[in-house]
């Protein structure tokens, strides 16, 4: 997995325990935030194990954290990076995550599509640690280790690997012109 924006579970927890006593708030666009009063529903360990379009196994694990807005207003309940905390503190007890394991959140409402985002930028704007939510996108990762996606301009399909160049032979005639055996010639 290749990505710019990522960062592994044992870090994200060790910035939330930073600041225990703040407002957790999720931005997830521009001009666009959680409603405060989202819940933490889930939070799952998914190892992904892969093989790419050059043929290469790849592995690494996601811990992706599920957000939800209630459609009903629950005034007075922003969530505090504590509760998050005990939240993951319950997860934990249950089911050992992976430290280095790429965390995603989840999150979805009637006016954006669900999907799963990195967490980026951590800032504190008052009594809120705010969460700026960043895209993920598909990635070819044989480019990434140098390779090719696509037919190349000698026609290789996309990442395959690169074939032995043909050698060709020239047939030299080294019998001409010397006293050698024929087919009937009776010297065989």
């Amino acid at each position: 997995m290749i990505n710019m924006f990522s960062i592994e579970w044992n870090s994200f927890k060790a910035e939330l325990q930073r600041h225990p006593e703040l407002i957790l708030q999720f931005q997830y666009a521009q001009s666009k935030w959680v409603k405060a009063n989202y819940h933490i529903t889930e939070i799952k360990q998914a190892p992904i194990t892969s093989v790419d379009c050059g043929g290469v196994v790849n592995a690494w694990t996601e811990i992706i954290v599920q957000l939800w807005e209630p459609t009903e207003a629950e005034e007075g309940r922003a969530m505090q990076v504590k509760k998050a905390l005990s939240i993951i503190d319950l997860v934990e007890s249950k089911m050992a995550l992976n430290t280095k394991g790429i965390v995603k959140i989840e999150f979805g409402n009637s006016e954006f599509d669900t999907r799963q985002m990195y967490p980026g930028e951590f800032k504190i704007d008052g009594d809120n640690l705010v969460i700026n939510l960043t895209p993920d996108a598909t990635q070819c990762k044989a480019i990434n280790r140098g390779g090719s996606c696509g037919t190349t301009e000698t026609g290789e399909e996309c990442c395959a690997p690169a074939q032995p160049e043909k050698i060709k032979v020239a047939l030299v005639n080294l019998a001409v012109g010397q006293n050698s055996c024929s087919p009937e010639s009776g010297c065989c």
